[in-house]
């Protein structure tokens, strides 16, 4: 019998995102093949998930209910990627130990159809606490232009009008001067910035050791996707603070958003946090890593106060089996697979102006744990 995502879920056709959430983490909880659950059909059911917890997919997935067929199941067997399981002493209980040095987590391969802001465009504009902008300027002039030709042409028999008409203009002439010299200057120092960044986009660069593989994974997912909006600015490397060690993996800058970004490779399983940081693998507390997130996101959202600053755990597999995430809005610092991150984070910092800031850039820039020249 063939059942739709929703049937899948148990949710009906209306449930709302809460609903959806709260229905997956209580199947996969039971059926996850840590617990002796199917690999199949918790690959179905994280499948159905990641299809009705995201709105434009979704939407996607219901207009195709209409057109199509319902989903055919998978029959439990016919395929598994669960990694070998040994005993840990507990009836029915099933573990997973130490990590496979043949695996390696693959590159993720989004279909950019999925991405609502994939075609984002948009003009970027380098912003200074002072300046004016060709639009002021313009507009400035054009108000000028109209009020000398009224002065102009109006009759008027009155000379304390025409002083004053006059008087406006005068007035006029020495603001546009004033706020072309400003733009002129504004102009040269975005000139000048272009040459002292040679227009990059990328600074710093990913760990290249052996046991950094998780970082040179987000970044690539970085590279391959976040950098196509326009503005985007990304970071590698940065110390937190008042440190000297490399505490953030990464950091993503648009605008006045700004993301930190810890990458791990763990275990298969599936990961949630709580509204304190704690993190939790298949429902019980995680013991296998920690993250250093916590502190750099309160150290960066005092260096950057006018700057709206979150932080994600983006969480690679370590061996072969299947990893999922919670997508929570409402969790300080959520684990995240490199899909999740993609989208949650990419919708995010799409919603920002691709307008950059020279002054916020420096600061987070001057971050870096190790300066470039």
């Amino acid at each position: 019998m063939n059942r739709t995502y929703y049937e899948l879920l148990g949710v009906d056709r209306n449930a709302s995102r809460s609903d959806i959430k709260s229905a997956y983490r209580a199947k996969a909880r039971s059926i996850h093949p840590d617990v002796g659950g199917s690999a199949a059909d918790f690959g179905v059911l994280n499948e159905a998930y990641q299809a009705l917890v995201d709105p434009a997919r979704r939407a996607a997935y219901d207009r195709s209910l209409r057109w199509s067929t319902p989903m055919p199941t998978h029959r439990a067997g016919t395929w598994s990627t669960a990694p070998v399981r040994r005993r840990t002493g507990q009836p029915g209980r099933l573990r997973e130990f130490g990590e496979d040095r043949d695996f390696q987590a693959p590159a993720l391969d989004l279909d950019t159809a999925t991405l609502p802001w994939w075609e984002q465009g948009g003009r970027v504009r380098q912003l200074a606490r002072s300046g004016s902008s060709r639009e002021q300027v313009l507009a400035v002039l054009g108000a000028w232009c109209a009020l000398a030709l009224l002065a102009a042409l109006l009759p008027v028999d009155s000379i304390p009008v025409l002083v004053v008409l006059w008087t406006l203009v005068a007035a006029g002439a020495v603001t546009i001067q004033r706020l072309a010299r400003q733009y002129l200057l504004t102009h040269r120092a975005e000139r000048a910035f272009l040459l002292e960044t040679g227009g990059r986009v990328e600074f710093g660069r990913p760990g290249d050791e052996a046991d950094q593989l998780a970082e040179r994974l987000t970044a690539q997912a970085i590279d391959d996707y976040l950098l196509r909006l326009p503005g985007t600015k990304v970071f590698h490397g940065l110390t937190r603070p008042g440190s000297v060690f490399a505490d953030v993996d990464h950091a993503v800058l648009r605008g006045r958003r700004l993301v930190l970004v810890e990458s791990k490779l763990w275990l298969p399983g599936h990961y949630e946090a709580d509204d304190d940081g704690a993190i939790y693998r298949n429902g019980h507390v995680f013991h296998g890593g920690t993250a250093r997130l916590p502190e750099s996101l309160a150290a960066y959202r005092e260096l950057l106060p006018a700057v709206e600053v979150r932080a994600v755990l983006v969480v690679h597999p370590s061996r072969l089996g299947l990893l999922s995430t919670d997508v929570e809005d409402e969790v300080l610092i959520p684990p995240l697979t490199a899909e999740g991150f993609v989208r949650t984070i990419g919708a995010w910092l799409a919603d920002e102006s691709p307008n950059l800031d020279r002054g916020i850039f420096r600061i987070v820039l001057g971050q870096l744990a190790a300066p470039e020249s």
